[in-house]
């Protein structure tokens, strides 16, 4: 029997219970409407912070155990899990997981067995993209070798220099660079034992394709690449920098094994397959892609060269889903003449750096929905940053959550003196938002900077001190970076001697030496100048001559086409009479990088390099039309 008013009660609480349910609903729409007002990125950081957190306490974990695992780790790891699935796909042929482990453990046996290498040795390495890059630089990780990444457009002198500032023990030569290397064979210093790719090789060089027939491809014990510190040296990456000549950047085994999670962060798979035409001597190919690769298990396409024309034939081909960019291979595709089926392929992600945002607009509608994802950072820097966002032009987003593990400024900066503007004190300060200023980040236990090998000097030159209070130090990314009111990160320009142009940093002081090796000048003071249209700057050498001699046009020409890559060739000439130079004897640019190379600005002579005449030529007004019109390609 019901107790008296318990009907009552009852029906008075169930719309009370309504109510509530029908207010919490309304209140949770509220709260959603106002996220997505006030902070509309939320989830999507939150997401991001989820897979740093993840990624760093699976490092933690077996760092614990005291199982430091590496990325040649990871690759044997693979290689026992999935020996059949193919790794590598290079112009047709397959080369399984298996394949690439067996035929580095040849050659990690025929150099343990035939050359002076011990566990710790640097050995540099000079090869185009091919799979036996691979295969070299993983046997020589599977003896602790360190692997020293020559750029294989350097030449001559500046080649020479690369080779002595990381002191190999040995040099591994690709086929299609013996005779850059006998250029410089009788300066090369001496104790280096050098081998090469090819069965038939000058005296004083030891054939490695020959003994690799003959080779063992049995398992090398782990006790040769065991590592106690996961920051010990695992490569040297050379970089530019923003002085002088190219620098190695040490690479440890702990900052290879976070870019290998480069790939996974931004969503790739095991089914995933990368195409990769980037050069892999380049962090962004050998330790983002080619570690994000072995990270995922999956498998990558590559290619000796990177060809527009045949760009996205060759990802209809192999089904590729990814592939990796710089800013200038997203304009060369767009620079293609249209064709039918564009929009025919599979490619889902585009993984790169310095996409423009007119030029990223413009490849999403000619080549399909595509998520382009931007990151950014130095090879030697230790901060980065990754649009997940999706947001066109941005590099990233400085967020509540990344700043829990990166401590960065944008600070302002003179660019008349070159330098970081300091108060009365003698502290820097931050810039609005909105405004350029240089990235710095500041460099401690958690995010360390191990500089150049061999060079104390140039490795305290990336350093700030006492920036904005006494004894904290900031690496100097040499960028200048903006920030706008949604805390997006935009790449604004690179500051020093150094510019952008085809994708490949130029060293001013560098392409300035070769020029000054003529016997008629006096001075060269290079520099970067913005041509419309193109990414980056091109190159521009404003000269003066010795007394009583003249300008030989043609031998100008011949110099810097011998002794430096395509993309260091300065594009532009001006004569002048003197140079102006600052307090310290360094050569002013300011002005002349804001005057350009317009005939109608400028009163001194101008040339252009004139590749057909392989010559410079005189800069008329209607060739300068021609290249700003791009009738005339750079």
């Amino acid at each position: 029997m019901a107790e008296p008013g318990s009907g009552l009660l009852s029906g008075l609480a169930v719309p009370t219970f309504l109510l509530w349910l029908t207010g919490l609903g309304a209140g949770m729409v509220f709260l959603s409407f106002l996220q997505k007002l006030l902070y509309p990125y939320f989830w999507s950081d939150l997401w991001y912070l989820l897979k740093v957190v993840r990624c760093g306490l699976w490092t933690g974990k077996h760092g614990q155990k005291g199982e430091l695992v590496t990325v040649l780790d990871k690759f044997l790891i693979q290689a026992k899990k999935r020996p059949q699935k193919p790794f590598i796909i290079y112009e047709g042929d397959i080369y399984t997981y298996e394949d690439v482990d067996r035929r580095s453990n040849k050659v990690a046996h025929v150099l343990l067995n035939h050359s002076p290498l011990k566990k710790g040795d640097t050995v540099a390495l000079l090869m185009s993209n091919e799979p036996d890059f691979v295969h070299v630089w993983f046997g020589l990780a599977k003896l602790g070798c360190v692997v020293a990444f020559l750029n294989s457009n350097v030449r001559s002198v500046s080649l020479l220099h690369c080779i002595r500032s990381c002191e190999p023990r040995v040099l591994v030569v690709g086929a299609d660079f013996l005779e850059t290397i006998e250029d410089i064979l009788p300066s090369l210093p001496e104790g280096i034992s050098i081998w090469a790719m090819k069965d038939s090789v000058p005296q004083g060089i030891t054939s490695l394709k020959e003994k690799l027939s003959t080779s063992s491809d049995c398992r090398v014990p782990r006790s040769h690449h065991a590592i106690s510190n996961t920051k010990t040296p695992y490569l040297y990456i050379f970089t530019s920098g923003t002085t002088g000549l190219p620098k190695p950047a040490m690479i440890c085994h702990l900052a290879a094994i976070k870019s290998s999670t480069g790939l996974w962060a931004f969503g790739c798979t095991s089914d995933d397959i990368i195409y990769i035409t980037l050069p892999l001597y380049h962090s962004a190919a050998s330790l983002v892609g080619i570690g994000g690769c072995i990270e995922l298990g999956a498998t990558c396409v590559l290619r000796k060269k990177f060809s527009a024309s045949q760009f996205w034939n060759d990802c209809r081909k192999y089904n590729v889903t990814v592939f990796q960019y710089i800013g200038e291979l997203c304009r060369y595709l767009c620079k293609q003449p249209k064709r039918e089926g564009e929009k025919d392929h599979r490619v889902r992600l585009a993984i790169g750096n310095g996409a423009r945002s007119d030029v990223w607009r413009e490849f999403l509608d000619r080549f399909g929905n595509i998520k382009m994802c931007e990151f950014y950072g130095a090879t030697e820097g230790n901060i980065n940053f990754m649009n997940h966002t999706g947001k066109i032009g941005s590099v990233g987003r400085a967020t509540f959550f990344h700043k829990l593990f990166f401590t960065f400024h944008l600070i302002k900066y003179d660019f008349q003196k070159d330098e970081p503007i300091r108060d009365e004190q003698g502290w820097c300060s931050d810039v609005k938002k909105g405004e350029p200023g240089l990235l710095i980040s500041q460099v401690n236990e958690k995010n360390p900077f191990f500089g150049y090998a061999g060079n104390k000097k140039q490795t305290e030159k990336k350093l700030l001190c006492d920036v904005f209070k006494k004894g904290d130090v900031y690496f100097n990314t040499g960028d200048l970076m903006v920030q706008d009111q949604e805390n997006f990160l935009y790449f604004w320009d690179r500051i020093g001697d150094t510019f952008r142009w085809k994708g490949e940093n130029v060293a001013t002081t560098e392409v300035g030496a070769i020029i000054g090796m003529l016997d008629f000048i006096q001075e060269a003071n290079v520099y970067g100048v913005v041509v419309p249209g193109y990414e980056g700057k091109a190159g521009m050498a404003s000269i003066t001559l010795k007394p009583n001699m003249s300008l030989d046009l043609e031998k100008v020409y011949e110099q810097v086409v011998t002794f430096l890559p395509a993309y260091a060739c300065p594009q532009f000439l001006r004569m002048q009479e003197k140079m102006e130079a600052t307090g310290t004897f360094k050569l002013q640019k300011f002005q002349l990088v804001e005057e350009g190379f317009s005939p109608l600005k400028i009163s001194d002579p101008l040339y252009f390099m004139d590749n057909l005449k392989k010559s410079y030529i005189p800069l008329t007004k209607e060739i300068y039309d021609q290249i700003i019109l791009g009738k005339i390609k750079l």
